[in-house]
C-alpha cells in the first residue's frame, strides 16, 4: 500500500477522521452523485458502442446487431445494478446478496470513472478521495465479520515519528523508545492492549512488503487521503479501513493521529473473546 512522502497536503483540521460516526453526509452525497453519474455515462458509451457499428454488423450476418446488443444490454444491466446496490448499501448501512463485489467493483471500475468525471466538473480531487475513503470505510465495516488479533495489521506512515527521533523504527517498531513525543508510543500501547500486528512504511515498496510478510486479513491504515486511497485499491481484495492522519506543520512532518478512532475502529471488528 503506497504511502507517498511527496503526497500533496490536505489540509485535515485537529479532530478530523473518517470513522463511520462523524464523517459528514455531504461526503456520502457527492460520492453516491459521482458514481450514479458514471455508471449512466458508461451505460451511454455501451449504447453508442452497439449503435455506430450496427449498420455494419448487419453485413457480416443478420442476427450480429442482436447478438451484440444482447451483450451490452447485459453489461449495461449489470453496471446499473452494481452502482444501485452500492448506493442502497452506503444508504442503508447494510449489505445485500453479493455486496461483497460491490467494493472491487467501486475500487477497480468506479473509482476511476469518478475522477474522471469530477475533473469533468472542476471536483477537487481531495474531495472525491475523501468521498470514496469514507465510502470504502463503510462497505467494510457492513460486509465483513469480526477478526482474530493477529489477523489484523495496523500499518502507519513513518511521519508519525518525531522528525527529531533518532530511532529507526521502520524495521522494527519496537526500537521505540516510548518518549510520548509522538503517537507511535500510544499505538503501541493499542496493539500490545489487543494484540494486534503493528508496523511503519516509509513507502509503496515497504508496506507491500509488510503486507505480504504478515498476510493480514484487515488492515487498519493511517495516513492522508492520497496515499489512503491509493493504498485501498493497492491492496484489494484485502479490506483496508482507513483513518487520516493530521497533519498541523504540513504534509510528512510530525502529524498526528486521534487514538480513539483507532481504538473504536479495533473494537469493531475485533471477535468477542471467547468465554472460558
Amino acid at each position: 500500500m503506497p504511502l507517498h512522502p511527496s503526497s500533496p497536503p490536505h489540509k485535515s483540521g485537529p479532530g478530523e477522521d473518517l470513522t463511520l460516526e462523524k464523517a459528514s453526509d455531504p461526503r456520502k452525497r457527492l460520492f453516491i452523485g459521482l458514481i450514479l453519474g458514471a455508471s449512466v455515462l458508461l451505460s451511454l458509451f455501451l449504447v453508442i458502442l452497439w449503435v455506430i457499428p450496427y449498420i455494419g454488423l448487419k453485413n457480416i450476418h443478420a442476427f450480429a446487431p442482436i447478438v451484440l446488443a444482447v451483450a451490452l444490454l447485459a453489461l449495461i444491466s449489470m453496471i446499473m445494478w452494481s452502482s444501485i446496490g452500492l448506493v442502497l448499501n452506503i444508504l442503508l448501512g447494510r449489505s445485500f446478496p453479493l455486496s461483497s463485489r460491490f467494493r472491487g467493483i467501486t475500487i477497480k471500475l468506479f473509482l476511476p470513472l469518478m475522477t474522471l468525471l469530477g475533473r469533468f466538473f472542476n471536483i477537487p480531487k481531495d474531495d472525491i478521495r475523501l468521498s470514496f475513503i469514507k465510502v470504502n470505510n463503510e462497505l467494510v465495516a457492513s460486509e465483513r465479520g469480526r477478526f482474530q488479533p493477529h489477523e489484523i495489521l495496523l500499518l502507519l506512515p513513518h511521519c508519525l515519528q518525531n522528525s527529531r527521533c533518532p530511532r529507526r523504527l521502520t524495521y522494527d517498531i519496537k526500537h521505540c523508545k516510548r518518549c510520548g513525543e509522538c503517537p507511535i508510543d500510544g499505538l503501541l500501547g493499542l496493539s500490545e492492549k489487543y494484540g494486534i500486528k503493528i508496523a511503519i512504511a516509509t513507502g509503496g515498496t515497504i508496506a507491500r512488503r509488510i503486507v505480504v510478510q504478515n498476510k493480514p486479513k484487515l488492515i487498519i491504515a493511517v495516513a492522508c487521503d492520497r496515499d489512503l486511497s491509493s493504498g485501498i485499491q493497492d491492496t484489494y481484495p484485502i479490506p483496508v479501513y482507513g483513518v487520516l492522519n493530521q497533519r498541523p506543520f504540513g504534509p510528512c512532518l510530525d502529524t498526528l493521529v486521534d487514538l480513539p478512532n483507532i481504538e473504536s475502529a479495533l473494537e469493531r471488528f475485533l471477535a468477542a473473546p471467547a468465554k472460558s
